[in-house]
């Protein structure tokens, strides 16, 4: 899920730069209801899988990203959950996918608005919940791969406050609130930044590492 935390929002994504090669010819005659979009390792991702998450991207936000981006999310769930089942990482309780399925059924009009929808974008009930539950768990194995190591200073928290929220609260003409009562919140936004800065090292380092071959067929910019 895509969350906005107090005056932030945090989401897994990372630039990845794939090697492209040539796009394989469509066979002469039939239609071609799949193909392979890239290979990573001994692995492949499938252009029904870039479909699946752009509809998907619209559903919860409005919009979806251009196919090179959606490949590359794709890359990156595949080195999250490559690496995050050698440690047996668990996956996420039937009732925290309900609690988030509900949120995002809240974002419509009514069910026959929900489900209208979902017709439109090809998209059936399971694989929602699964497309759900596949986020949380990347979203959550981040945070315990990289949460341990960060440490906020109270100096930097009392920088944001004075640097970047006062100016901000000022520029809207809000009201200023006691660094007491938002220092907390001002602790987990620096948090996040910092394993999203980790989480993009990471990513980048471990591509590097990998076999990747991209086969897009006429790309959307």
């Amino acid at each position: 899920m895509r969350r906005t935390i107090f005056i932030f929002a945090w989401v897994l994504s990372a630039a990845i730069a794939v090697r492209a090669v040539a796009a394989p010819q469509a066979p002469p005659q039939g239609r071609v209801v799949d193909r392979i979009v890239a290979r990573i390792e001994d692995d492949i991702i499938l252009q029904s899988q870039m479909r699946e998450l752009g509809a998907f991207q619209e559903l919860v936000d409005g919009h979806r990203e251009s196919d090179n981006k959606l490949l590359s999310e794709l890359v990156e769930q595949w080195m999250v959950q490559t690496e995050s089942s050698t440690v047996h990482f668990p996956a996420p309780a039937k009732s925290e996918v309900d609690r988030e399925l509900a949120r995002l059924k809240g974002q419509f009009a009514s069910p026959q608005a929900y489900s209208a929808k979902l017709r439109e974008l090809g998209l059936s009930a399971d694989e929602v919940r699964q497309l759900l539950a596949r986020q949380i768990y990347i979203e959550r194995y981040i945070d315990y791969k990289f949460r341990p190591s960060v440490q906020i200073e109270s100096a930097d928290i009392q920088a944001y406050y004075q640097k970047v929220l006062l100016p901000e609260l000022a520029k809207n003409k809000q009201p200023v609130p006691r660094l007491a009562d938002v220092q907390e919140k001002i602790r987990e936004l620096l948090t996040q930044r910092k394993i999203s800065d980790l989480t993009a090292k990471w990513l980048d380092d471990t591509k590097s590492r990998l076999k990747i071959e991209v086969a897009l067929p006429a790309a959307r910019p």
